[in-house]
């Protein structure tokens, strides 16, 4: 069982963002930069191009809503998007608040905020959703 699906049975807390029954956004507690949100399915697959493609569609109007939340709140010159998937085996999208192209950057050095910021952040975008 993947992380993700933990966070989604409620084994592991997280700063939920957006959910329904189908879709979870949180913060990524490595963000690249602050408001770095996850957006997952939750039912458990490993690979985002064998999602069903009727599902594959709503993960990703999903994730727009989310977006278009945190560009309301988040202050960035864009939400980036990205899809890696070797970090944990469980589809995923990165939503990512950018001033520059290399806020993107997987490579560099993650960020660290304390549990009041992430909180804080995390209530942020909720209400902006």
């Amino acid at each position: 069982m993947s992380i993700f699906s933990k966070i989604v049975n409620g084994d592991i807390p997280a700063y939920k963002v957006a959910e329904d029954d189908n879709y979870l956004a949180f913060l990524d507690i490595f963000p690249l930069a602050k408001g770095h949100v996850l957006v997952i399915p939750k039912k458990h697959t490993d690979y985002i191009f064998d999602i069903a493609s009727d599902e594959y569609l709503e993960l990703w109007k999903f994730a727009q809503k989310v977006a278009k939340g945190m560009d309301k709140v988040i202050s960035c010159k864009r939400i980036g998007v990205a899809v890696i998937g070797l970090e944990v085996p469980h589809a995923h999208i990165h939503l990512v608040p950018l001033n520059n192209v290399s806020d993107i950057n997987f490579e560099r050095p993650k960020l660290k905020f304390s549990d009041a910021e992430m909180q804080e952040v995390a209530t942020l975008i909720k209400s902006a959703i």
